[in-house]
């Protein structure tokens, strides 16, 4: 068997919508592709150059709050993964992972109203059934950042919300006596790491109006951030410049997408090239505001 036969044997022991993941032993490879979903559909385009940005933006954002807590991330260079990622298709969108005790939680944190919070506010002046002042506009600023998790469905299957108090549950019964300290844990931390960010990307042009973390557990018990962190893909972006409320905002995420597919509900989830052409210039710029870099 050549050596290529050989690398051609690695497989990933799970694809999520975007993501394929590989065990390496005592560590994970997480390999941002560049499939892109929407509403909870994988669309039939692909968006080149779009694992990329995702998996070095979620880089920056792990590098700069390891204050707050550990995170997942051990290496983004594939020289330190096994042969097989250093194939052309792999470099820049590999990450090689700790293993983690996965918390079965979506942990969402919002800052503005927009999106299926501002729908779910003009009908009952509630988000996931946290009552909010009213009169609020359109993509306004919250007083404070709010928490809304989520189940974590399977592909195929919509996440649901849930209360703070349904999290206790869920935790409690996979961590029987630690379940609310858990549940406080990510609560805390999602907060916080939303705040940190949140302001920094605005003194750099961004508005992160809302955004999604995931939390495991190493092999002390200790809560550690995994998954990716704060990509267009996980984040709504938008420009802090022409920032209006009263009406929706242009974005650096997947709004594009979400926008021409509520217009074309008959596209069989194929996007014109246009799309998605515009999808990945919005990713790269938003990684150029954060970073200071140009992405290559």
């Amino acid at each position: 068997m050549t050596r290529y036969e050989k690398m051609q044997e690695l497989k990933p022991i799970k694809e999520g919508k975007v993501r394929e993941i590989y065990d390496n032993g005592d560590s994970l490879i997480m390999v941002a592709t560049d499939r892109i979903s929407c509403f909870d559909v994988i669309l039939n385009n692909e968006v080149t150059k779009k694992g990329t940005v995702l998996t070095q933006m979620s880089k920056f954002w792990f590098d700069m709050t390891e204050d707050i807590l550990p995170n997942h991330m051990i290496s983004v260079d594939t020289k330190d993964m096994p042969e097989f990622f250093q194939q052309e298709k792999y470099e820049g969108k590999s990450m090689m992972c700790k293993k983690l005790n996965m918390l079965p939680i979506e942990c969402i944190v919002r800052g503005y109203i927009t999106g299926s919070g501002w729908e779910s506010y003009k009908e009952n002046g509630t988000v996931c059934g946290i009552k909010l002042p009213e009169g609020l506009k359109e993509s306004d600023k919250l007083p404070e950042p709010i928490y809304t998790p989520t189940t974590k469905a399977d592909i195929g299957d919509h996440d649901e919300h849930i209360t703070f108090e349904d999290t206790v549950e869920i935790l409690e019964k996979l961590h029987p006596g630690k379940g609310a300290d858990y549940a406080k844990q990510i609560k805390d931390c999602t907060i916080e790491l939303y705040k940190k960010c949140a302001d920094y990307a605005w003194s750099k042009g961004i508005i992160i109006a809302d955004t999604k973390f995931e939390f495991g557990l190493d092999e002390n018990g200790k809560v550690v951030l995994g998954d990716e962190m704060l990509t267009p893909d996980s984040s709504r972006f938008w420009p802090v410049e022409g920032y209006k409320p009263g009406q929706g905002q242009p974005s650096f995420d997947k709004q594009f997408v979400r926008d021409w597919l509520k217009k074309n509900p008959d596209s069989d989830y194929q996007l014109p090239d246009e799309v998605v052409d515009k999808t990945v210039d919005k990713y790269k710029e938003a990684y150029l505001l954060l970073t200071g870099k140009e992405f290559k």
